[in-house]
């Protein structure tokens, strides 16, 4: 793949109770604000959870993340659609890989961000990959 600065990427996905108890049950992250519903019945997605939807779109670009740089701006629950919006900020080709800087933004099903941040990483070039 031929990337360049610019280039923008999108993946989104909604998060149900069970993958939330099943997040829990991997990661060992049992605080209370996830596994307590809220007064709407919710529980609240755990934050690297949320941060996981990217790794969708990184692995599409066999992108290997080597520095990675995120703010969590407001709480995403049970039932909220998150979209992660991924550009491409800086591209170096290097000996065998390409350095690779982005941005990210995820904003939830009413277009407030949830969280925002960076990630510098390389991708190795097709030669190079096995």
């Amino acid at each position: 793949m031929n990337l360049k600065p610019g280039d923008v990427f999108t993946w989104q996905r909604t998060f149900t109770e069970e993958e939330i108890l099943q997040f829990a049950q991997l990661s060992g992250d049992k605080g209370r604000h996830h596994m307590e519903r809220d007064e709407k019945g919710r529980l609240m997605v755990h934050g690297l959870f949320t941060a996981s939807i990217g790794t969708k779109i990184d692995g599409d670009l066999n992108y290997i993340a080597r520095e990675m740089n995120v703010e969590f701006i407001r709480p995403v629950f049970t039932g909220d659609t998150i979209t992660c919006e991924l550009t491409i900020t800086d591209v170096t080709p290097m000996d065998g890989y390409k350095r690779v800087a982005m941005k990210i933004v995820y904003r939830n099903q009413r277009g407030k961000e949830v969280l925002i941040g960076t990630s510098k990483g390389i991708i190795k070039d097709d030669a190079h990959s096995s």
